[in-house]
């Protein structure tokens, strides 16, 4: 029973993607942050990203920062603490992986032309 069949391995852009969808699925979070420089840094350092997400895996845990654009009027501690909830336990659940760290970066608050016109 102890026979090793091979390896299974997971390809950083799924676990980009797994955060972007957990972290985009928290109420208060509007979009994730994009910028031109993201594509760069993908060429030059063949980073795992999706848009807003860079994933970096270490000794087969993997560590998560996530850029994001908020809604206003919302508690942006809390916001946070439940991005890297969700975001932790979608990664350990789905792909099973134990997860060092969640960062999140909130890029911008949105704010609307309606409002602002008021």
């Amino acid at each position: 029973m102890g026979k090793r069949l091979g390896a299974v391995r997971i390809s950083p852009q799924v676990l980009a993607t797994t955060a972007r969808l957990a972290a985009l699925s928290v109420p208060g979070v509007v979009s994730m942050h994009h910028d031109l420089s993201s594509g760069v840094d993908r060429w030059l350092r063949g980073k795992g990203t999706g848009e807003g997400v860079y994933i970096q895996l270490v000794d087969d845990a993997v560590s998560v920062d996530l850029y994001i654009v908020a809604a206003k009027n919302v508690n942006l501690y809390e916001l946070g603490c439940e991005i890297q909830s969700r975001v932790a336990r979608a990664i350990q659940e789905m792909v099973g992986m134990p997860v060092l760290a969640v960062n999140v970066h909130i890029e911008d608050v949105e704010t609307s032309v309606k409002d602002e016109a008021s």
